[in-house]
């Protein structure tokens, strides 16, 4: 695909997920206890994650014939093809539920396994980050880069936890202490999208992370590359999707919190 049919897809997919976060945001408060249905350990799932799918997936169809479908909640057959949408419709619904309004809509293409295009809703505050590649990233129409901090002592870093495997976490709070003590900060939003998403605008500085899925990370990877910053696995690599660990950051710390997180993984 050239610049201008990305340029074009791109806004064909911010109207798929603008639709798909209006009927969440509409949904807001409206979800009870019995419409929630718990899919692991602090994992849970209700009817607006499903519609929202839904709205995305037969959207996204017709834009490329054949291509596959990679989504959180299995609402359409999972396969990878040359081009595949990997699609996570609410990123962060244990937020949603408890009305905590940092969650949001993530919509990313691959084209032989490579990240091609992103785009992520930050719902509550209606920001729309979106990127293709060699297209640069944007927020509502303005080009966004990461942050130029340069020393991890005057970072703002962002991470989560995988509350679904508590034999990883006594690893993963000593990881947390040390990043602590070195930042300037540590931020736990619950929306790994929007980590990413903030990281490509320089809201974060970096962010570092297990036990993440495709869906969670493949919009905001091409967002943070686009805007001038550096996402590998945790040694360098870039196996971050099979392996589900990830460092995204401005290129300055990446170094420095990558020897970190080794120490304790």
């Amino acid at each position: 695909m050239d610049q201008q049919m990305l340029s074009d897809l791109c806004e064909q997919v911010g109207k798929a997920a603008t639709d798909a976060a209006a009927f969440i945001r509409s949904q807001v408060g409206k979800v009870s206890s019995a419409e929630i249905e718990t899919k692991e350990r602090n994992s849970l799932v209700s009817y607006v994650d499903k519609q929202a799918e839904n709205i995305l997936v037969e959207a996204l169809k017709p834009l490329i014939p054949n291509a596959g479908f990679i989504t959180e909640e299995d609402t359409v057959d999972n396969s990878r093809q040359e081009y595949t949408w990997v699609v996570d419709p609410l990123d962060g619904t244990t937020n949603f539920l408890k009305q905590i309004p940092v969650f949001s809509v993530s919509v990313g293409l691959a084209h032989n396994g490579e990240f091609l295009l992103g785009y992520i809703v930050d719902i509550m505050h209606d920001d729309h980050y979106y990127a293709w590649k060699d297209g640069g990233a944007w927020v509502n129409g303005n080009s966004i880069h990461v942050s130029k901090t340069e020393k991890l002592s005057e970072g703002i870093i962002g991470t989560g936890f995988p509350y679904h495997d508590p034999e990883k976490l006594n690893v993963l709070a000593e990881m947390f202490q040390e990043v602590l003590i070195a930042s300037r900060g540590v931020r736990r939003l619950g929306s790994a999208a929007l980590d990413l998403a903030y990281v490509a605008s320089g809201k974060l500085d970096a962010f570092y992370e297990t036990t993440l899925n495709a869906w969670d990370i493949a919009a905001g990877v091409i967002l943070v590359r686009e805007a001038g910053g550096t996402v590998t696995d945790f040694d360098n690599g870039g196996e971050f999707v099979h392996i589900k660990e990830l460092i995204a950051s401005n290129s300055h710390l990446h170094n420095v919190l990558g020897e970190i997180v080794r120490k304790h993984r």
